[in-house]
């Protein structure tokens, strides 16, 4: 639904583009996280993780969203400034810090949320 993305990236004061989408985690139809992002051809670039209070849950939402990037081969995984680093940092998705790359190869393993 397009009205719910686009009120979810106002909510962050995120400008929506061609190039936004969404995943949203639902338990009937109540919202319990959701994953921003910028999908390009080659790649993704996470702009904002909810929730921050549930490290497995943002893990599942996260991978969600790496997995809808890796189905259309767009392999390079970044995050945006606005995004929660410090989350990634404890999934242990950070593969350089400097140039905010994220490790997508982590869909294929275990999550690291007992950190």
């Amino acid at each position: 639904d397009k009205s719910e993305i686009s009120a979810l990236f106002k909510k962050h004061n995120l400008d929506i583009t061609d190039f936004s989408g969404c995943v949203i985690a639902r338990c009937g139809d109540e919202v319990l996280g959701y994953c921003l992002y910028e999908l390009y051809e080659k790649g993704i670039t996470v702009r904002e993780l909810e929730p921050k209070n549930d490290l497995s849950l943002a893990d599942g939402v996260l991978r969600s969203a790496l997995h809808v990037a890796a189905e259309r081969s767009a392999m390079d995984a970044r995050y945006a400034d606005t995004a929660p680093v410090d989350i990634f940092q404890k999934l242990d998705f950070i593969v350089d810090a400097e140039d905010k790359i994220l490790n997508i190869n982590k869909l294929f393993g275990g999550c690291n949320c007992n950190k």
